[in-house]
């Protein structure tokens, strides 16, 4: 038997809080295109002025030449880059500038990989030095090889004994 108060939610209102929430974002995507569509229906005025006959809008009276946002001249760097285009000896300067940067930008990426290749190549290097240790280690305990042993010392191969 579940308690009153279980914590269960109601299926009939959580369905409610669902539809009123997909009804609501419907609305916000839907409703601004309608309103418009229907402000235009009512106020009968057309998409197409010249099949309505209605009166055209009057032309707009702005300066489209300056520009809406003004940038100060301090944060701009795209003035120097303009004026540079026009100039044709400042154009190549720029121009060998860049290829100079380009090359530079290639050195130095061609000494990191050399740089990243002889490190692989150091680590690999180790990497087979350990390898050929274990693998004697491997013989030497597969050959049941057994060292000397002298009193009062361990021996140091880690091999198991055969006979034991």
């Amino acid at each position: 038997m579940a308690a009153a108060g279980g914590g269960a939610l109601n299926p009939r209102l959580v369905k409610m809080v669902l539809v009123v929430m997909g009804l609501g974002i419907g609305g916000y995507i839907l409703g601004p295109p309608l309103y418009w569509h229907l402000v235009e229906v009512v106020l009968g005025r057309s998409s197409n002025a010249s099949s309505s006959g209605a009166a055209e809008c009057p032309v707009c009276d702005c300066d489209c030449s300056l520009p809406l946002l003004e940038m100060p001249e301090e944060l701009s760097n795209i003035s120097f880059t303009d004026c540079a285009k026009h100039d044709p000896d400042v154009s190549e300067e720029m121009e060998k500038n860049f290829t100079d940067l380009l090359s530079e930008e290639l050195k130095l990426r061609e000494a990191e990989a050399a740089e990243k290749q002889q490190r692989a190549d150091l680590t690999l290097l180790e990497a087979k030095k350990v390898v050929s240790q274990f693998q004697k280690e491997a013989d030497k305990c597969n050959s049941a090889w057994r060292p000397v042993k002298r009193p009062g010392k361990e021996p140091k191969s880690p091999c198991w004994n055969r006979e034991n």
